[in-house]
């Protein structure tokens, strides 16, 4: 049996989706570049071939667009921030190096640089309102729903948030009579399945979304036969998506659906632009930071007896054994393979200047050559201690899940204030922000998250 099927409506059923993906990949780059060449027009002359070059090289960094409509205006000026922000220090550094900013006037090359992140925001914020709108007026469809599971509910409370997806959800089918369905949506159910392709034909029903358990199968298949000569597209969404999904998708193997349930962000091209911007920072991070190295280094020999740096034994990627690096900041090294002991406030473990350093996160700079070696990733989930790992994986569902990528220096936990703390309330919402981070995965957030973690770094309260 098929995830989907899809009949003779063509590509009309899915125009608002097409609408909204074309907008959020086409919008930012568009902005940009004709407000460049307006700029161009009013500041710097008559348009020539050198702001068709910046042109094509703004298009080329900037496509497609991260504008994501269903992100928070918060998120959406964030993102849009650290995005332009990093468009606009490479054209600036490539225009250096090259000498083709010469070529620019000052007042174009800032008042197009300047100005283009606001256009952004305000065009971002016209989108965002106004799409609802245009899909609300022509391009709704009318959907119905067999099965008033929990599967059947989440999809419709889906099509009632998400006014992008234009989605005009009628209600239920179900064979249950609405006393024995629990829950609000009870009392839009129109009837048994039996009734379902009469009331397709009769109201003119665009999509029908088949919620039932997949242990339902002859049902489903009897429910498909009823409604083949109908022109309604038919969706079969399987109860599978009803657990903790990490990069969900449906994909083919041989012209064979699949369905990929857990997998990692970093496949293809994406886990090419991850690694490559891995060993970029890392080893321009190392080469500015060399000076700092060498004097923690000979701060921890001078504090205390002992060696400089050593290592604990951590899981890494696909939970296999890796070796982590940091300076010395106790009297005691546990490798933290059969054992740790989480460091507390005012540990007598912990050396006066070993105190500094964990503060100041100076411990962690060697794990950039972690990063380097490909053991570890600059923002990632936060390796834990062997020992930690083998108690929490049987005390919190899809813990191990974490481990689909390199662990990193930095993370999502972290900076949204999971940083320490080893209880198990404080590691289940560890685990949570790090499969979010999974989840959500691109570069724009990876700049994000050790933008905060600079910030961080001299205020967090949590750090000792």
């Amino acid at each position: 049996m098929q995830i989907a099927v899809d009949s003779k409506t063509g590509n009309a059923a899915r125009s608002p989706l097409e609408l909204v993906t074309v907008t959020e990949i086409f919008l930012d780059p568009s902005v940009a570049l004709a407000f460049l060449f307006l700029a161009a027009a009013a500041l710097d002359g008559p348009i020539s071939a050198r702001h068709v070059i910046l042109g094509i090289v703004t298009l080329s960094m900037m496509f497609p667009g991260s504008l994501r409509l269903t992100d928070s205006p918060a998120r959406m000026a964030c993102k849009a921030a650290v995005d332009w922000s990093l468009v606009a220090l490479m054209l600036l550094l490539l225009g250096h190096v090259t000498g083709y900013l010469r070529y620019f006037s000052t007042a174009f090359s800032a008042g197009w640089l300047l100005l283009t992140f606001p256009l952004l925001m305000v065009s971002r914020e016209i989108a965002r309102r106004a799409l609802p709108l245009l899909i609300a007026r022509g391009h709704q469809r009318r959907a119905v729903i067999v099965g008033n599971n929990e599967t059947g509910a989440a999809l419709a409370r889906k099509f009632s948030d998400d006014a992008y997806l234009g989605i005009d959800f009628v209600g239920f089918f179900d064979d249950r009579n609405a006393h024995r369905l629990a829950g609000a949506d009870a009392w839009r159910l129109l009837g048994p399945t039996g009734d379902l392709a009469g009331f397709v034909r009769k109201h003119r029903v665009d999509h029908v979304y088949i919620t039932l358990p997949m242990s339902s199968q002859p049902r489903i298949l009897s429910l498909l036969d009823d409604i083949k000569d109908t022109t309604a597209s038919v969706f079969f969404v399987p109860d599978i998506f009803m657990i903790e999904l990490i990069q969900g998708h449906v994909n083919s193997v041989g012209g064979i659906p699949v369905v990929a349930v857990c997998e990692t962000p970093f496949t293809g091209f994406r886990g090419f632009a991850k690694r490559a911007s891995d060993v970029v920072l890392a080893s321009l991070t190392l080469l500015l930071v060399s000076p700092l190295l060498i004097a923690v280094a000979i701060g921890v020999r001078l504090s205390s007896p002992g060696r400089i740096i050593f290592s604990q034994k951590r899981y890494g990627l696909d939970g296999r054994e890796i070796v982590v690096y940091k300076f010395r900041s106790m009297s005691v090294t546990e490798d933290g393979k059969n054992s740790y002991t989480q460091v507390t406030r005012e540990d007598p473990r912990v050396t006066p200047f070993g105190a500094f350093i964990r503060k100041t996160s100076l411990d962690e700079l060697p794990q950039f050559i972690n990063v380097l070696q490909g053991r570890m990733s600059i923002v990632g989930p936060r390796p834990h201690a062997v020992a930690v790992n083998e108690q929490y994986r049987k005390l919190i569902p899809s813990y191990m899940i974490r481990h689909k990528v390199r662990p990193g220096i930095t993370g999502w936990a972290q900076v949204n204030g999971y940083r320490g703390g080893d209880d198990l309330e404080h590691m289940k919402m560890r685990i949570k922000f790090d499969l979010e981070y999974l989840r959500d995965w691109s570069l724009p957030l990876d700049l994000l998250i050790i933008f905060k973690t600079v910030a961080l770094v001299f205020r967090d309260s949590r750090a000792f």
